[in-house]
């Protein structure tokens, strides 16, 4: 295939190193461009209002300078480069995307920009021990990112067109273990996490007031079904995602707001 990689912990990230060279292993031609700095949780956002500088290292390693995960795959689907892809994945992500955490997630916003391909495209992350977030987790954890590359490696060749609806995408979490410690694969929807901890406020080295952004909120939906159950099963969990976002089921009792 002729993939198309991007992430949202920017461009030297172990994560999307470690993916490119598997991917590369498995005969595939992969083009990386990346943020050349960790741009987390920057969701969909595109850089509208300042022109985007890009840093090319060769002919299939890019850096778009302060750029967003968007960006660097809508500069990539539109017109940087000459050839098409077949296929973008995003990843692998330094901690987990589950439940709420897709809204914010540059990892899937990366993965998004790829709805119109016709395979659908992947964010993947690796997900450290229950209980840990990406900073006090994944970074210091065990960091297996060569199980997350290897199960995109092997669901390549099970992806057909059509597999999904258009402008949909998988979003991949998979556990930080050996992949021989993997107890399978789940099909799965979202959970739901709490709302996040309260801002911490505090002073900068001249006194003016700065603040830090409360801690992720935990999982308070982990029904069998959603991904964080597939998660503290062992289980890579793979959830549908559509571009989509209408409540379709809220449309028919809002009608009564345009009745006369």
């Amino acid at each position: 295939m002729n993939i198309l990689i991007s992430n949202d912990d920017g461009f030297h990230a172990e994560g999307i190193q470690t993916l490119a060279r598997a991917l590369r292993q498995a005969g595939h031609r992969v083009t990386l461009i990346a943020p050349d700095r960790n741009r987390t949780a920057a969701s969909s956002c595109l850089t509208l209002t300042e022109p985007l500088r890009v840093h090319a290292f060769d002919e299939f390693n890019y850096a778009v300078i302060a750029g967003t995960p968007a960006d660097c795959v809508h500069l990539a689907l539109n017109g940087l480069f000459l050839n098409d892809f077949d296929i973008v994945i995003s990843g692998i992500n330094h901690g987990a995307n589950l439940g709420d955490d897709v809204v914010y997630s540059g990892t899937v916003a990366a993965a998004l920009e790829g709805r119109y391909l016709p395979l659908p495209s992947i964010a993947v992350s690796l997900v450290g021990r229950k209980g840990e977030d990406k900073y006090h987790g994944i970074l210091f954890g065990k960091n297996h990112f060569e199980t997350a590359a290897r199960v995109v490696v092997d669901l390549l060749p099970k992806l057909k067109e059509g597999m999904v609806t258009q402008r949909e995408i998988l979003n991949i979490n998979v556990p930080d273990l050996p992949y021989e410690q993997l107890k399978g694969v789940k099909i799965t929807h979202l959970g739901k996490r709490s709302p996040a901890a309260e801002i911490v406020k505090t002073n900068d080295p001249r006194g003016g007031c700065v603040y830090w952004l409360g801690a992720n909120g935990v999982a308070i939906d982990e029904r069998e079904g959603t991904d964080f159950a597939a998660i503290n099963q062992d289980c890579v969990s793979i959830t549908p995602l559509q571009a989509d976002m209408t409540a379709y089921k809220t449309l028919e009792s809002l009608q009564s707001l345009c009745a006369k």
